[in-house]
Formats: structure tokens, sequence, C-alpha cells
């Protein structure tokens, strides 16, 4: 009697779980990737109410971080700057540019500029923005070259997985305090030793347990 399948046919079956892993393999890589906020969240970068150059005034100008952002070193959460720290320089500056008009209505009804917010934790993930500084952690290690951006965009997925990843090994994020806010500062071949230094000098000591940001 002839044979109802082909020899072939044996290999069917395997053939239909090898194509069944791939498929598996390739659905969870594709939600990895793009469902991912290294995907999702690095380059975001929303219009803002005033068009604010930090290429212009923390690159070619010069200036420094802390003249906007004047809490950063005491505060947990970083701070934007009043409509006051904008106006100490143009009041007299561009006093008449149109590009400006958000900032003078702000300073004239004594409301807030509404910014739209570019770097954002989830409510359940604590991080302190201070300590970060305190322990040697420069401003571009999360935000990226500011000084390069005319328009401000999240360098940086910030995700558990990239957090983690530098609470275990902090050594090439810290520098002195003297270059923490520097965006052409480099480690030297001598950055392990000075991070060895600086770790055990000022007890740094990244939690990796889950307390540490989940509170």
């Amino acid at each position: 009697m002839a044979q109802l399948f082909k020899r072939w046919s044996n290999y069917v079956p395997l053939i239909l779980v090898v194509v069944a892993m791939l498929g598996l393999a390739t659905v969870i890589g594709f939600f990895s990737y793009f469902g991912s906020p290294r995907f999702t969240d690095v380059g975001y970068a929303p219009q803002q109410p005033v068009p604010y150059s930090h290429a212009l005034h923390a690159g070619d100008l010069g200036m420094d971080c802390r003249y906007c952002h004047h809490a950063i070193e005491a505060a947990p959460h970083a701070n934007l700057p009043p409509t006051q720290t904008c106006m100490n320089c143009h009041e007299i500056l561009l006093p008449e540019s149109s590009r400006l008009m958000p900032v003078r209505e702000s300073w004239s009804t004594g409301l807030p500029i509404a910014w739209n917010r570019i770097h954002l934790l989830p409510d359940y993930a604590y991080f302190n923005h201070s300590a970060h500084l305190h322990a040697g952690v420069g401003c571009s290690s999360c935000h990226g070259l500011i000084t390069r951006m005319a328009v401000v965009a999240q360098a940086e997925p910030l995700s558990m997985g990239w957090c983690l990843a530098c609470h275990r090994h902090p050594e090439s994020s810290l520098r002195p305090a003297g270059e923490i806010t520097s965006m052409v500062w480099k480690p030297d071949a001598d950055q392990a030793r000075f991070a060895a230094v600086i770790m055990k000098q000022n007890k740094i000591a990244p939690p990796q347990d889950c307390s540490g940001c989940h509170r």
C-alpha cells in the first residue's frame, strides 16, 4: 500500500517548531526595542512656549547650568528658572523681541511660563537630583551635550536598566566637583584610580536593591 504522506513530511513538525520559535523571538525582539524607552523616549523634544536655545546660552555664551537651574545642588528635583531669571538679562537685551513675548507676558501677569517637561520619570521611581551631583555625576551623563542643543531633547532612556548599569559601575560617570556642569570634560587614563579614591572618600555606594529607587 502506498504511503499517504511523503518522506519529507516527517520534517513538518520540526519546521513548524522552528518557525514558531523564530516568530516568537521576532515578536519579543520587536517589542523589546520599539517598546523600550531607548526608542520611545530618546529624542523626545517637545515644542516649548519660548524658543530658548541652550546651544546659544549655555554653549556660545558659556552660561553655567546653575544660573538658571539654581537649585540643582540642593533640591531633590531640578528647578525650572523663574521668569525673573530670564528678565535679569532680557529687560535690557532684546526687550522688544517677538520671540520673548511669552516671557514679557509672564513678567507682567505674574503667571509662570508653561514649559513642557522633557525628562519625566514615573511617579513610582524616586530620584534625588542633588545626591547625584554631590556624588560627582555630571549633567551631561544624563542630559547629553546640552550646549549643542538648540532644542533640548532627551538624550538617554532613563530606564531602570540604564540606571542600574550606572549604579553597578559608576566609575566612568564620576568627575571632579568643579567639572560637574562642564560639557567638554572627559575622563583621562587615571579615571579608574580617581573614581576609586572618590568613591572611598565620599562613601559612594549606589543602591542596587529595589528600595533604593522604589520607596
